[in-house]
């Protein structure tokens, strides 16, 4: 490898762990609701279009999401710096769910505290494992 190849995959390291440092150390807690109102500032796009256009950029997010993991198993890559750029792409996802959950006029908290809610019941009754919107 070339000096300045191996200088800069050694700088690329480094950013990674430091980054990733950080993000470990600032345990960030926002409130998801209070995510969603910003979210929206930043939704720009046709109103006309509402609903389809966050639910298509959320099926294109979750592919990223899945092509970066499924990369992660090809290369057996799950350096910090391929995670982190899972948590971007997550990140993205997080965005659509916001911006389409107020499409349908809902409070993006709403939805989590009702899944929640199905999931602890689907548990209590023994029917978490399995198929079926209904069991």
């Amino acid at each position: 490898m070339h000096v300045d190849e191996e200088w800069a995959k050694q700088i690329s390291e480094l950013l990674s762990r430091e980054v990733s440092e950080f993000y470990k150390r600032k345990k960030v807690k926002m409130d998801i609701s209070d995510y969603q109102k910003k979210a929206i500032t930043t939704a720009i796009y046709p109103k006309a279009n509402k609903i389809i256009y966050p639910a298509l950029g959320l099926a294109g997010e979750a592919g990223e999401v899945a092509d970066k993991v499924k990369k992660i198993i090809r290369d057996n890559n799950d350096t910090d710096e391929m995670k982190q750029n899972i948590a971007a792409e997550i990140g993205d996802v997080l965005w659509y769910c916001a911006v389409l959950a107020h499409d349908l006029g809902f409070d993006l908290a709403q939805i989590a505290d009702s899944n929640l809610q199905k999931l602890a019941d689907r548990q209590q009754r023994g029917v978490l494992q399995g198929s079926g919107d209904t069991r």
